[in-house]
This record gives C-alpha cells, sequence and structure tokens, in this order.
C-alpha cells in the first residue's frame, strides 16, 4: 500500500531457490532498511542478527508517533495509529511464542 504521503520506496525482497524469504532491502529517501537474512538458530548455535525484523521496524514507527503525540502534533490519528501498529506487535509477538513453544523459532521451519 502506497499513500499519497509516501516518497517512492525501492523494495527489493529476496528469496532462496526454495522459495524461503532470506533477506533485502528497503531504500528510500532518509530511509535504508537491510532486513535479516537468514535464520539465527537456536541455543548454542544462535547467530547474531545480520538485518533489521519487521518488530524493529514497527517499533521505531510506534515510538516516532509517540513522540509526535507529546508535542503540538498530538492527535487522535496519531494515538489511533498507535494502537494499531501495537496491535501487529502483539500478534507477531504471539507468532514468536508460538514457535518457541514448537521448537522452531530461529530456524527455517514452519
Amino acid at each position: 500500500m502506497r499513500g499519497r504521503w509516501t516518497n517512492e520506496l525501492d523494495i527489493e525482497n529476496r528469496s532462496d531457490s526454495a522459495g524461503t524469504p532470506t533477506g533485502g532491502l528497503v531504500r528510500g529517501p532518509g530511509l535504508c532498511i537491510e532486513w535479516q537474512c537468514g535464520p539465527l538458530g537456536r541455543g548454542a548455535e544462535k547467530k547474531a542478527a545480520n538485518g533489521a525484523f519487521v518488530e524493529d521496524v514497527l517499533l521505531a514507527a510506534v515510538e516516532r508517533l509517540r513522540y509526535y503525540n507529546e508535542s503540538k502534533f498530538k492527535c487522535r490519528e496519531n494515538s489511533l495509529a498507535i494502537t494499531k501498529i501495537e496491535e501487529a506487535m502483539f500478534w507477531l509477538d504471539a507468532r514468536h511464542d508460538n514457535r518457541e513453544a514448537r521448537g522452531v523459532q530461529g530456524e527455517h521451519k514452519v
């Protein structure tokens, strides 16, 4: 979805030969995101992140909107947007917890 306020973004999502997401890039004015490429692993084999996660970007966006709401630009629409981003973060946390419970978090397994 591209709104009228959005700069044109160069979006490149990458997958391996099996169709598994492996990273990618998003670039635009004042914005450069390199997505996590590959699983982190588990336990003693866990690797450091090499890119951003969707959760990182959502947190950055919600913190910016909170900053606006601490200024003269506070408004209902900002508050509603914060609520919806927090809801998205809730569901991504639930996905993480579900994957952790099944022992597949940090791996390229369904």
